[in-house]
């Protein structure tokens, strides 16, 4: 009966643990990263009676936490890399958005521009038409400085983004560590919640930054960085932080805080929403901003020039039609030399909008700033015979230190800076300069084609001239020279000022005439330049057009919008499915915990039932004794 009693007593004892169990599953079957816990149970070992052997019970052997590591290690992979598609996926497609929308993007205000360029060559001497072009003008520069300034505040909100996650992921570091040292102090009878709760912030902290986890022999997890940049050993948990970028102030880069100081880390040392932002800034932003500025900057240029090789409604030459800041130089926080540097644009057609490291080390260099790739540098440097690079010439003055550098951004401020400097609307330049007419008995095919200011100062003098073929090789101009002649090549005044395009092929002494034209005329030359400059090659050394420029960069944010959705779909589809093998091993089933409830629930009414005959067998036997 003793033995009876005992056994029965075990089996009430783990039942109620395994009811105990049950309920703890079915009211966590919601929570975020529980894992599904189950009694092993285990008989205790029999005593010999007599011939036999008799059974004494039931003991709980262990609580067993239902999770597979492979699956863990997976989904921690699974979550990084969401993290990371994720926040590339959202904030690339709102540069889309800004470029692609009519509302927001170039097109709509670049078209209207040229439009009413278009309008002026139609009535050069329209007031209407000139304001008109004024105005497209202004809302056109204001569309650059619009579109820049959203790309600016995505920049501002990726930098609050970095700071936001770095103090998260230091949480969560800080908790795993925690949770480390109760697992530790836990030993072999660890609570598997303790587990759960370690393994739900491993996977939190993947989301956020990227990590690996690696199990060691006292129970505890080490975590480490996509990188292996160590985030949590033991009990210990390392801090990221953000630092200042040497080479650009205005940005944020990440680093860890060690022992010895912050030391900066690579874009590519972490993954998940932390790895995302600094790649959405390094591969989408950057070159996005870069190009433009780039586009403003090739557009205003090339449109200026266009503007002053014509004359406006008083016959003066045109002036600049926009203005634009000259290309950002930033100086290396590191720098101890006294060496500054001064940069403009040298030739718009060159310009990749690549930004780029002039660094001194005995000699200067240059370099580019994403790629680390060599760039040819002309010149010496000084203002007599500037360094020239990638369509910038810049000057170096004060003497520099080795190990200097500098970071040129000729796009940094260009869509932001870009404004329209006239005022007046009869300052617009819509005529050529010059009015040539030919002689009627010249015998070639030359016609006089286009005429251009070359330089305002020696233009105001110019008050006509006389162009003779001696062949077809050579001219006169007012009967000096001769002056070789190349089919093609404008003809050019010999002390500046102003320049002749001929079509066709001019014979032995043919003649051109040319005169200033006046005020109040209505030419419009250099209108239809200026209208056709939209579809002129002027982009990448002359291969294609600033319309196609812009479409490009369309395209492009387009394309990289594109791409980090597609892996996020894919992504999203994998961790689906690891999500779904973990619920397979270790998600709440509560068709099965119904199940085993009741079947517990019987078990441990059979248990006390057990205890309840064993109690009438010796009440049984007293009752006996005492007659």
């Amino acid at each position: 009966m003793t033995g009876m009693l005992g056994s029965g007593t075990s089996a009430l004892l783990a039942f109620q643990r395994a009811l105990g169990t049950v309920s703890h599953n079915v009211a966590n079957a919601s929570t975020p990263g529980y894992s599904r816990q189950r009694v092993e149970l285990a008989a205790r070992p029999g005593q010999p009676e007599g011939s036999g052997w008799i059974g004494q019970g039931v003991d709980v052997a262990s609580l067993q936490r239902l999770a597979d590591g492979l699956v863990f290690a997976r989904q921690v992979d699974s979550s990084g890399e969401l993290g990371r598609l994720g926040q590339l996926s959202s904030l690339a497609g709102r540069v889309d958005a800004l470029v692609s929308d009519p509302a927001t993007g170039l097109s709509a205000p670049w078209s209207a521009f040229f439009t009413a360029a278009d309008a002026i060559a139609a009535e050069p001497g329209s007031t209407v038409a000139r304001s008109q072009l004024l105005a497209a003008g202004e809302q056109l520069a204001g569309r650059w400085r619009t579109l820049d300034g959203q790309l600016s505040a995505l920049e501002h909100e990726a930098g609050q983004r970095l700071q936001a996650t770095v103090s998260d992921a230091n949480q969560l570091a800080g908790e795993i560590a925690g949770l480390n040292r109760a697992i530790i102090d836990g030993g072999r009878n660890v609570s598997p919640d303790l587990l759960d709760a370690r393994a739900l912030r491993v996977e939190r902290l993947a989301g956020l930054v990227g990590a690996e986890a690696v199990a060691q022999d006292d129970g505890s997890l080490n975590v480490f960085t996509a990188g292996g940049q160590p985030l949590v050993m033991g009990a210990r948990s390392m801090k990221l932080a953000t630092v200042a970028d040497p080479a650009r102030p205005d940005r944020q880069q990440l680093a860890i805080d060690g022992p010895g100081g912050k030391v900066r880390l690579a874009s590519a040392s972490v993954s998940g929403e932390l790895g995302g932002v600094l790649e959405f800034r390094d591969r989408v932003l950057d070159p996005a901003r870069a190009e433009l500025g780039r586009l403003a900057t090739v557009f205003a240029t090339s449109f200026n020039a266009a503007h002053r090789a014509g004359v406006d409604y008083a016959g003066a030459p045109g002036a600049d039609f926009f203005t634009l800041p000259p290309p950002r130089v930033d100086v290396h926080a590191g720098n101890s030399g006294g060496a500054s540097l001064a940069a403009r644009v040298d030739d718009a057609s060159a310009l990749t909008g690549h930004d780029l490291v002039l660094a001194f080390d005995g000699t200067w260099t240059a370099r580019r700033a994403d790629t680390g790739e060599a760039v040819a540098l002309g010149g010496s440097g000084t203002a007599a015979d500037p360094f020239r690079a990638g369509g910038l010439r810049f000057e170096v003055g004060g003497a520099p230190a080795a190990g200097d550098r500098f970071t040129l951004r000729p796009g940094a401020d260009a869509a932001a800076g870009l404004r329209v400097a006239l005022t007046d609307p009869s300052q617009i330049a819509a005529a050529a300069p010059l009015q040539a007419g030919s002689d009627a008995g010249n015998l070639g095919s030359a016609r006089a084609a286009s005429t251009r200011v070359t330089d305002a100062g020696a233009f105001a003098a110019f008050n006509g001239a006389s162009i003779e073929f001696i062949d077809a090789g050579q001219y006169t101009i007012d009967g000096a020279g001769p002056y070789p002649y190349t089919a093609g090549s404008p003809i050019t005044a010999p002390g500046g000022g102003w320049s002749l395009s001929l079509d066709g092929t001019p014979a032995a002494g043919d003649a051109f005439s040319l005169a200033r034209t006046p005020p109040r005329s209505s030419d419009n030359g250099n209108a239809l330049a200026l209208g056709a400059l939209d579809q002129q090659a002027i982009l990448d050394g002359g291969s294609q057009s600033l319309t196609s420029g812009l479409s490009q960069l369309t395209a492009r944010v387009g394309t990289d919008a594109r791409h980090a959705g597609l892996g996020l779909e894919a992504q999203t589809a994998i961790h689906a499915q690891v999500s779904a093998e973990r619920e397979s091993v270790s998600g709440v089933n509560l068709d099965e915990e119904a199940a085993d409830l009741m079947r517990f629930q019987q078990a441990y009414q059979a248990a006390a039932q057990v205890i309840s005959t064993a109690d009438a067998m010796f009440q049984t036997l007293l009752s006996a004794v005492r007659r």
